[in-house]
């Protein structure tokens, strides 16, 4: 342990002006977050550019997790008649709680041990993204927290002072909970009480003693020394119940009725050793994000002041409009949908970075425009530039569709929206350069210099699955993406894929039916009910994203001449009992056999002709993880015996060849055509 805690002190002097992150396979210390921290992002949780790790934002009832990404070794398993153990393990970090003025906050965070990164099922709220009312208190959960909460009541009797600090091992019900306070120096028991939500930043020390089987919690404000004693002290607990041999770190936050925003400013952690967790540089952390101000206690004085800055700032801008008239001709107003939208780019900026727009920059072809592939003057960063042609059918509604969904929603499987750019009739989104391009040109071009193997092709679908499971599910609203295809799917240095072009996405509240609209979508990958009603749904998704699975599979096209349909012979092959005979000859056989069959058998099932009949993201989700068995599909229309099998296929899905046809002279299609520069440069 001596020389981990050398090479940590080595590592101080270069750490004044970025991000500190270092780990072994005994401890982490992050003074600050970027995107290359080996951090698990899930739910509402993001990294900001003032390198704070942001878990929660005043949304209500969201969820927001932060996990290490790579396990720790926390049990040691003896052989008998010696009884296995947990290790010793201490962790020091600094949050901060941003609350509503007119409130305490709602909710709060918690330090977490657990066997996994996801929670199935688990609630906001008073459950902090751990539990629900259902497997709260189970033993099976194996899950031990520390939790900071800022609000009074659960289960009547427990937890009903708001402020404190709780253990928790398996359920919200703490074993031992404090008011949040601090013990004086120079004493023993003189508590020094302070409302979290109030502070700027807090502090706060966790020890287990894994000899001594106690724990030891600590916290402070951010300015103030280690107290020498803690809050919670030599709490007896044997977590070797508890632990497994490998569990995963990190923190899991909560809004209910009431929101707060949650941050973490810095974290280190360290296993069998108590104390070497705490070897943090306060100086190198980033700035505790702004307080509100209380409201005041005379607020006509605030309507007028108000009033008199809005007249003030009025006549200002005026003056400066009238004085640069001449110089600002092209000067337009912000429309609605600019007002809440990521960061804007100059054209200038845009121009240079393109090379004017050229040709030779020229990446790829879409519906609505096209992406140049540019070079940031400022920072020499490399960007996909997505030029919007304008026309009295699409144009402006898609551009701010999707700026205002794309713009906020936060996912590692999906494409990450810099900025935008608008002048004139120019309309322009930057994305991040995404250097492998998208999954058709991989898959289907005969100049494409790589091939992927099962493995990597196995991943990339559960990728995707985990974008649209947020998009679906776990995002704020429900986003129906409504053209889901191989092109519209980019691949990452790391072959990992991301979900783009939501410049057809439209979004509702949950629980909301979406409207009627025209149909859009690519032919191929249109379910057949939208083609009858114009009502797209998740389950349309879904049918798009089954078609995908079957293309990963097979390495060929929905629709590769007026006589294939890959759905059909998909089905043909099934009924057959030679499923597998649809395999990707450039896989040489090399695959897993029964990943194959799960991944064929989904796409029938996600391509069934009735929507009700199709699987939600979040049971595709679960049936690619093999979390949940792949059900019978012969008990849902596609099985039977030869002589029925015909008359089957007639009335299910042979009837979706009429609306593939029928929707070519929609004229509202997205298609992709990507140039032959494409191939290499990427996307």
């Amino acid at each position: 342990m001596a020389s981990q805690a050398l090479v940590v002190f080595l590592l101080f002097p270069f750490s004044l002006l970025q991000v500190v992150a270092s780990s072994s396979s005994n401890g982490l210390i992050f003074e600050g977050f970027d995107e290359n921290s080996e951090i698990s992002l899930e739910g509402s949780s993001i990294i900001k550019t003032s390198r704070l790790l942001k878990l929660t934002n005043r949304s209500t009832n969201i969820i927001g997790h932060a996990f290490y990404k790579t396990p720790f070794q926390m049990l040691n398993k003896t052989d008998p008649p010696l009884e296995p153990y947990a290790f010793s393990f201490s962790t020091y970090f600094v949050f901060s709680i941003v609350s509503p003025s007119s409130g305490s906050g709602g909710f709060g965070l918690a330090f977490t041990i657990a066997p996994s990164t996801q929670f199935p099922g688990a609630e906001p709220g008073h459950y902090l993204g751990l539990f629900n009312s259902t497997n709260d208190g189970n033993d099976s959960n194996n899950i031990f927290a520390v939790e900071f909460d800022t609000v009074n009541g659960f289960k009547g009797d427990s937890d009903t002072e708001g402020n404190h600090v709780g253990v928790n091992i398996n359920g919200m019900e703490s074993r031992i909970a404090e008011p949040a306070a601090y013990i004086k120096e120079g004493t023993e028991s003189v508590k020094e009480d302070f409302r979290m939500a109030k502070v700027d930043a807090v502090q706060a020390w966790i020890d287990y003693d894994g000899e001594k089987r106690t724990l030891n919690v600590t916290i402070a404000p951010w300015e103030l020394s280690r107290p020498s004693t803690p809050l919670i002290k030599n709490y007896n607990v044997d977590l070797s119940n508890v632990m497994k041999e490998n569990m995963f770190v990190g923190f899991s936050a909560s809004t209910g009725q009431e929101t707060s925003s949650h941050y973490l400013l810095g974290w280190s952690f360290a296993v069998n050793g108590v104390g070497v967790g705490v070897a943090m540089n306060l100086s190198n952390l980033p700035k505790p994000p702004p307080k509100e101000e209380d409201p005041s206690p005379f607020p006509w004085v605030n309507v007028v002041i108000g009033i008199l800055s809005a007249l003030t700032l009025s006549l200002l801008c005026l003056l400066i409009l009238l004085t640069c008239y001449k110089r600002y001709m092209d000067f337009e107003v912000l429309e609605d949908w600019e007002m809440d939208c990521p960061h804007r780019f100059r054209y200038k900026d845009l121009h240079l970075a393109t090379k004017g727009f050229k040709e030779s920059q020229l990446i790829g072809i879409g519906g609505f425009g096209a992406v140049y592939k540019g070079v940031l003057p400022t920072s020499g960063t490399e960007v996909a530039v997505k030029r919007i042609m304008r026309s009295p059918f699409h144009g402006m509604r898609e551009f701010a569709a999707e700026i205002e969904s794309l713009g906020r929603l936060r996912h590692k499987n999906l494409v990450n929206l810099q900025g935008w750019c608008k002048k004139k009739n120019d309309l322009l989104l930057v994305y991040d350069f995404i250097s492998n391009g998208s999954l058709d040109c991989i898959l289907y071009s005969p100049n494409n210099s790589f091939a992927l193997n099962w493995g990597q092709r196995f991943n990339i679908l559960k990728g995707i699955s985990a974008g649209l499971l947020y998009l679906h599910e776990e995002w704020e609203q429900v986003v129906i993406h409504r053209d889901v295809k191989t092109s519209n799917i980019l691949i990452d240095g790391n072959l990992s894929a991301r979900l783009g072009d939501f410049g057809l996405a439209r979004l509702y509240n949950h629980g909301q039916v979406s409207h009627t609209t025209r149909v859009v979508g690519t032919i191929g990958y249109i379910a057949p009910e939208l083609t009858r009603t114009g009502k797209a749904s998740t389950r349309t998704d879904v049918y798009a994203f089954g078609v995908v699975l079957l293309e990963v599979v097979t390495g060929k096209r929905p629709l590769d001449s007026d006589q294939f349909f890959l759905v059909e012979w998909a089905i043909e092959n099934y009924h057959l009992g030679q499923i597998l005979e649809v395999v990707d000859p450039k896989l040489n056989s090399v695959y897993d056999e029964e990943e194959v069959e799960l991944v064929l058998k989904l796409g029938l099932l996600c391509t069934q002709r009735r929507s009700d009949y199709r699987p939600t993201m979040k049971q595709v989700t679960r049936y690619l993880n093999f979390d949940d068995p792949l059900p019978d599909i012969g008990d849902l229309g596609y099985g039977g015996s030869d002589s029925s099998s015909s008359s089957r296929m007639n009335s299910g899905f042979l009837e979706v060849t009429p609306s593939l046809r029928t929707v070519e002279t929609s004229g509202y299609l997205s298609s992709i055509t990507m140039s032959t520069k494409s191939l290499d440069a990427g996307r």
